[in-house]
């Protein structure tokens, strides 16, 4: 029996539970000192003051470190990262100079013998502001275009096929609604932290990260390093969805710190600091015109998007590629807009883009629907894209239909209740909504060695990372299978840049980018190893191609005869074989478009009176190729529709337009879902294999699992009262207000 494929538990699971895993901020470094960061309290202007003797004083304290201390840094030029990096602007450059440019940016840094000290002392700092004028409000009058290099890197300010606006203004039927999602932040378990120690002039940082490799990269210019000079240790991630993509400034500053007082430093950055000093899902607008005609065919898609993005880089993303490519239709435009704000650069989270498209899409799709007096799932299928509309590529796998039909049966769609009286229960009203799921599928270059041992045991390593999602365990059974052992007897390790060059754990891509790494690998592996066995007049497998060899059990297989690799490595006096393998994108990038699809369906239970809603169930199907792990692939789902509960009914940064501050910066009034707010859960997977977009057949999960959630929920909850509320969360407060508005 094959390993890919089984519900195996999480190989790093007991490491967890018994606090063996260690984190960013856990490494236990000798003579370790700690470091606070003291926060701009304006959103824009300059400091004409800073006052730090009553912090030098202060008991345990190390160095207090200010723009006019601090040495000039060289921030050699650097290529953006693709999908992580603004494509226009430039980060910021922390610490080296007196310029504010948004609340809650690092003005100072103290370092001192515990992290109580350096806090207390980082109060003590007083700064002297000259504040200057402010963009503070989201105004469309101040939007722009994005820049031609973000419109290049597939965020365009227009684009259009066919004829829309005459397409829409001939329609026999369609709609024009406008809808908000605000700000959003990632509330992570685990907080940003990073200890640096620099020794014979050169530096470790451990980190928490999703792209070890990015964070040498970024250090390396900052700092005018070479990269060979920097090592970046991030071996468990506490979650991050997005988070830890970039190189945020606390890097810098830890390493800045550890230079000064020539000790390890500790930075971690409080739960607060996380809503300035890390980035964010950017408050985002959009108006969309769907047409169609009675029978339900699209005429015409118009959407439009503004995003917000910071005064020093320009954040983009691809809000409308929904629009695009997942329904048929002729006649098809979009325009992108950008508010620049006296904010902290927006960045990915966990779906960029495409779940804040599909929120707004999905929703306009349902409005379509009632409009055409048409169920919202038989829409859908009347517009089912059998290629890339926008490309005209055939897809290389998509089995949405199945996820339709499996998910609505499984649901009950057909047999929900649709009279008022049928709705309610007791002082609740139930509803129905569902939605499309999409999120496009990529992988990139990569490389991962693989070592097997003469006693039976083998060892992947890969500089990738595993914030949740299982790479440690999907990893481990993809070269089980490869190399014929048990899964016990694999071992992997990760989250370090001195091992083979990973790219970014994100976007869905680990899988079928490092999976496919994993298992070249392995056949690399099993070359070497053939060569031992069949080279030489006395070699056991002489004549033996290596076509007709495989590995299984711990031993080479050619036919009957069987040569255990614990006696082929020791009769070569070898205690171990080690071989490098890697994959990358090829033809099928151009000639395919690749997605992972679904259809999320849920039930919501509304109280009118108190404007309260539960989520009562969802049910997803999903095309995700290839399961490498049913258990895990079911968590990230289940996990995906709790974030599309927070997404619809909980979750906004409330922001001060005139302070310039996110007002709620504290997991107490910044509001993520609960286990009680969760009703009964079900994800699955229908039959898919997609070999011609990787040889593992995988496309990717975790974007996807909670792209259409929201919508689904909205959607549900417009089913239940009548009201469409357009603008996120759906909150007691928007329900009781829309129902007052209502009469």
């Amino acid at each position: 029996m094959t390993v890919v494929g089984s519900p195996v538990s999480r190989v790093d699971g007991p490491a967890k539970v018994t606090g063996a895993a260690i984190y960013a901020a856990e490494f236990d470094l000798p003579d370790l000192a700690h470091a606070a960061i003291v926060q701009a309290r304006v959103p824009s202007g300059r400091i004409a003051a800073i006052h730090t003797a009553a912090a030098e004083a202060a008991p345990g304290v190390l160095a207090v470190m200010t723009h006019e201390t601090t040495r000039r840094l060289p921030w050699r030029p650097r290529d953006p990262r693709p999908g992580v990096d603004p494509k226009a602007g430039e980060r910021l450059h922390v610490l080296q100079g007196d310029e504010i440019l948004f609340d809650g940016q690092p003005v100072a840094l103290v370092v001192a013998e515990s992290e109580e000290e350096a806090r207390a002392a980082a109060d003590m700092v007083r700064v002297d502001y000259a504040p200057t004028a402010a963009h503070l409000r989201f105004d469309p009058a101040y939007a722009r275009a994005p820049s031609e290099a973000t419109a290049k890197a597939g965020r365009p300010g227009e684009t259009s096929r066919g004829d829309p606006e005459g397409a829409f203004a001939a329609a026999e039927v369609s709609v024009d609604v406008s809808y908000a999602q605000p700000r959003e932040h990632h509330a992570a378990i685990e907080p940003h932290a990073t200890i640096a120690s620099w020794e014979d002039g050169r530096l470790t940082l451990y980190d928490k990260s999703q792209w070890v490799d990015n964070v040498r990269a970024e250090i390396a210019h900052v700092f005018g390093m070479e990269e060979g000079d920097i090592r970046v240790i991030s071996p468990f991630v506490g979650g991050a969805f997005g988070s830890g993509l970039r190189t945020w400034p606390h890097v810098t500053l830890a390493a800045l710190a550890a230079e000064t007082v020539g000790r390890p430093v500790r930075l971690a950055l409080t739960r607060r600091a996380l809503f300035t000093n890390t980035g964010f899902r950017p408050h985002t607008e959009s108006r969309v015109r769907l047409s169609a005609t009675r029978e339900g065919r699209l005429t015409a898609i118009l959407h439009e998007a503004t995003g917000q993005t910071s005064s020093y880089e320009e954040y983009a993303e691809t809000t409308l590629t929904p629009a695009r490519q997942v329904y048929a239709c002729e006649n098809v435009a979009t325009r992108y807009r950008l508010i620049d704000m006296a904010v902290n650069t927006p960045s990915p989270m966990r779906g960029p883009g495409a779940v804040t498209g599909e929120l707004f899409l999905e929703t306009a799709m349902d409005e379509l629907a009632h409009a055409l007096g048409m169920d919202p799932l038989d829409l859908r299928l009347a517009n089912f894209a059998e290629a890339d509309p926008d490309s005209g590529k055939p897809w290389s796998s998509k089995a949405l239909r199945a996820c339709y039909e499996q998910a609505a049966a499984r649901f009950g769609w057909a047999e929900r209740p649709r009279t008022p009286e049928a709705k309610r229960d007791g002082r609740t009203v139930a509803g129905s909504g569902m939605a499309t799921a999409f999120y496009p599928a990529h992988r990139s270059k990569a490389s991962a060695s693989v070592a097997l041992y003469a006693n039976g045991g083998a060892m992947v390593q890969a500089a990738t990372s595993d914030m949740g999602p299982g790479t440690y365990t999907a990893l481990s059974q993809v070269a089980a299978d490869a190399l014929g052992l048990p899964l016990e007897q694999v071992r992997v390790e990760i989250g370090d840049s001195a091992m083979p060059r990973a790219p970014a754990h994100g976007g869905s891509i680990t899988m079928a980018t490092l999976g496919n790494s994993v298992a070249d690998a392995c056949a690399s592996l099993l070359d070497a190893l053939h060569a031992l066995a069949s080279e030489g007049p006395d070699a056991p497998l002489r004549g033996v191609a290596r076509a007709d060899v495989a590995l299984a059990d711990g031993a080479l297989v050619a036919g009957e005869r069987r040569v255990p690799v614990t006696e082929l490595l020791r009769a070569h006096g070898r205690e171990s074989v080690l071989a490098e393998g890697g994959s990358q994108p090829g033809r099928e990038a151009q000639d395919y478009e690749s997605a992972a699809f679904g259809a999320v369906f849920a039930e919501v239970r509304v109280d009118p009176e108190l404007g309260s809603v539960r989520v009562h169930r969802i049910v997803g199907g999903y095309d995700v190729g290839r399961v490498v792990n049913p258990k895990l692939a079911r968590s990230q789902c289940i996990g995906g529709m709790v974030q599309g509960i927070g997404m619809a009914l909980t979750e906004e940064a409330i922001w001060d337009e005139r302070l310039g501050r996110v007002m709620n910066a504290n997991l107490s009034d910044y509001l993520v879902p609960v286990c009680a707010d969760v009703g009964e859960l079900e994800a699955f997977f229908v039959e898919s294999d997609d070999r011609i977009f990787n040889p593992l057949g995988v496309k990717g999960l975790a974007e996807v699992a909670l792209c259409g959630v929201s919508a689904a929920i909205a959607n549900a909850v417009f089913d239940a009262t009548g009201l469409r509320i357009r603008t996120m969360p759906i909150t007691p407060e928007r329900i009781v207000t829309a129902q007052a508005a209502r009469g």
